[in-house]
């Protein structure tokens, strides 16, 4: 079959954040901080954009915040997705919006899960009427750098083999690409990194499942045993362990703004059309060359 390789298993996904809706408000602090990036970028653009809708995990997040902003009285209430796929694994299903629909698509905390992150961004273009704005997050590659590799070592250790237990993130420098690829004039990329500090190893588990972002990759995978988990708790505390018995969790949040294209939009200019020199502009001596080498 052609197309993507399924990296996530979407029924997976669905069923954990089903799960950890009832324990979310425990542990929304990521899902808060993208949030707070969103309604800052709206405070800052000055226009109306009277069709929102929210695709995010946990979409009533960017409303509470967005209602105490100055931003609230220029855009309208933002309108979640009714298709819990396109919520809970990007690309997963055909985006439930008509063409050309919204003034405003805003997607925080799940962009991470799409096996198709082109295709799933190409779907939210479609969607916004022309010089429509899209705000997205997705976690990067330096989220659960710790985690990732005292698991795997552990499991090493016990097995002498391991799995993929974190997922694979994507790197902040992809982002003007993957929005130009999907057809989004004026892209913004922007990298927010943050250290979340945990008694041990079992306490950031517990945050992760309260807030669904436990392991769905597709595929069989061998359960852990105690001995690994206990092994991968003690080599955390080991390589990573501050001084008062406290772990550090490294998370990354890629932030993304895109515009719909749109004749009023600036465009750089034709090459060759400049009418000033540089040397001129900067007000410096131009040398030219005489020699070789």
């Amino acid at each position: 079959m052609s197309g993507p390789p399924l990296i996530f298993d979407a029924a997976r996904r669905m069923a954990r954040l089903a799960r950890s809706a009832r324990r979310f408000p425990d542990a929304d602090f990521l899902h808060r901080r993208a949030a707070d990036h969103a309604v800052l970028s709206l405070e800052a653009t000055l226009r109306q954009f009277p069709a929102a809708v929210d695709l995010s995990a946990h979409p009533d997040v960017f409303a509470s915040r967005l209602a105490d902003s100055d931003a609230a009285d220029r855009v309208g209430a933002p309108q979640a997705s009714g298709d819990r796929a396109a919520r809970a694994a990007p690309g997963a299903a055909d985006l439930d919006l008509p063409a050309a629909s919204a003034d405003l698509i805003v997607s925080l905390m799940t962009l991470h899960w799409a096996n198709d992150l082109p295709g799933a961004l190409s779907q939210i273009r479609r969607a916004l009427k022309p010089d429509g704005l899209f705000l997205g997050t997705l976690l990067g590659s330096g989220t659960l750098k710790e985690l990732r590799g005292v698991l795997t070592e552990a499991e090493l250790a016990e097995r002498g083999g391991a799995q993929a237990r974190v997922s694979p993130f994507a790197d902040g420098f992809d982002g003007a690409g993957l929005l130009q690829r999907a057809g989004f004039a004026l892209p913004v990329v922007d990298v927010d990194r943050m250290t979340v500090r945990y008694p041990d190893l079992f306490a950031l588990v517990r945050d992760l499942r309260a807030m669904g972002e436990t392991n769905v990759l597709a595929g069989l995978t061998r359960p852990l045993t105690r001995s690994i988990v206990a092994r991968a708790a003690a080599l955390y505390a080991d390589r990573h362990g501050e001084t008062d018995g406290r772990i550090p969790a490294t998370f990354e949040i890629i932030n993304l703004a895109g515009w719909t294209p749109h004749d009023s939009q600036p465009r750089p200019l034709a090459r060759g059309s400049a009418q000033v020199r540089l040397a001129d502009a900067l007000g410096v001596v131009e040398h030219g060359r005489t020699g070789q080498g």
